[in-house]
């Protein structure tokens, strides 16, 4: 049995986020139990890419700098980390309101550069792992993920925030050796997770994102605060309050597979709200989850299956060409011809990393004839 706390709040005025982090925490146990004085505290938020608070794509800094002041109450001693796929830390920070956060509060800033390769026993598919260095002169981790929807993963959320502690430009890499298809690339996720395992994971599910998330999806008030020890267990309890299918969120099943974390709901104590006030029954989960190299689809001819199965594609009327999509993806399938941009998708492995990074949300999910007709 483990606990996952849930407390309503309804907008991102800095008291009631204060009260209702304090609240989720407290529920477990205060923070006094989870930071002593001295500790070195890294707050890792979603900080995906350099957008507004208000598009509900990062953590949202208020959310930041309550826990950020809940630490320091701790004597504890906070920096804000997190490494995005694209734009240096420096540039995202600033766009996000972290930079004024750091000002505000005194939190330092900690950004990631330098990857260090951890050497992993035979229980794993993952022989060796990268994180970023600077994590290893941390004591206590506080994970901060935003609700969010994502079109390969289903949601992305406590398990999946971590995939930040891969520095920016080593991301895409990873998604080239671990992109064989969903559930291989959750498998990385789940160890990447079982590795660095954050003290606690505290869910900014005030403002989320639904449809066709992380990066395009749609803003939708939840007016929720999830916290935990277990990552897996949080991300268990939040898809089933959402009401979601979790045979299509591949954190989970594989976290269940692997006996990772909590996954059976009946074994997680729900404290705070009661489940039956919070649950959501309109929540919008993304049109299409598409496998990476459609390896579900082995029995047809690549051009045939990028025809069935859904495939990024831009919005030509808010796309700027700024090439942010061609920097980003792994395999390097996307250029710019005629004023347009010109997708190779018999080599797309469908990350949809290039979705993330648009600044302009102009890349958009096509969907295949599949799920047009099947809805799959």
């Amino acid at each position: 049995m483990t606990q996952v706390s849930a407390v309503k709040t309804e907008r991102y005025n800095y008291t009631e986020v204060y009260n209702g982090v304090k609240k989720s925490v407290t529920l477990l146990g205060g923070i006094d139990k989870f930071v002593k004085k001295g500790d070195r505290v890294l707050i890792k938020p979603n900080l995906l890419s350099s957008k507004s608070p208000d598009d509900a794509v990062t953590t949202h800094p208020v959310f930041v700098k309550a826990v950020i002041n809940l630490v320091k109450e701790a004597g504890g001693i906070p920096y804000i980390g997190d490494s995005p796929s694209l734009l240096s830390l420096k540039k995202v920070i600033k766009k996000t309101g972290m930079e004024d956060v750091a000002v505000e509060t005194g939190a330092q800033i900690l950004e990631f550069v330098e990857s260090v390769t951890i050497n992993r026993n035979n229980g794993n598919i993952f022989k060796s792992l990268e994180i970023a260095k600077e994590l290893k002169e941390i004591d206590v981790i506080i994970n901060l993920p935003k609700l969010k929807t994502h079109v390969q993963m289903y949601l992305t959320l406590g398990v999946k925030n971590l995939f930040g502690c891969i520095i920016g430009k080593r991301k895409a890499q990873w998604h080239l050796k671990a992109g064989v298809n969903n559930v291989y690339f959750a498998k990385m996720l789940v160890e990447l997770y079982e590795y660095i395992k954050p003290t606690l994971t505290i869910v900014d599910g005030i403002r989320g994102m639904e449809g066709d998330g992380p990066s395009c999806g749609t803003p939708r008030d939840i007016g929720l605060i999830f916290a935990g020890v277990d990552a897996v267990a949080v991300d268990t309890m939040i898809c089933h309050i959402l009401g979601g299918d979790f045979k299509k969120f591949y954190t989970y099943t594989v976290a269940r597979e692997r006996n990772a974390g909590i996954t059976d709901i009946e074994k997680i104590e729900l404290l705070g709200e009661r489940i039956e006030n919070i649950l959501v029954r309109d929540f919008k989960f993304p049109t299409a989850i598409i496998d990476a190299n459609f390896s579900n689809y082995p029995f047809i001819g690549r051009h045939l299956r990028n025809f069935l199965i859904s495939k990024p594609k831009e919005d030509r009327e808010t796309c700027t060409l700024c090439s942010f999509c061609i920097e980003a993806c792994p395999p390097h399938v996307i250029k710019k011809g005629n004023g347009r941009l010109i997708f190779n998708y018999d080599e797309c492995i469908r990350c949809f990393c290039c979705s993330e990074v648009c600044p302009e949300g102009a890349m958009k999910v096509r969907q295949g004839f599949l799920h047009r007709v099947f809805n799959i």
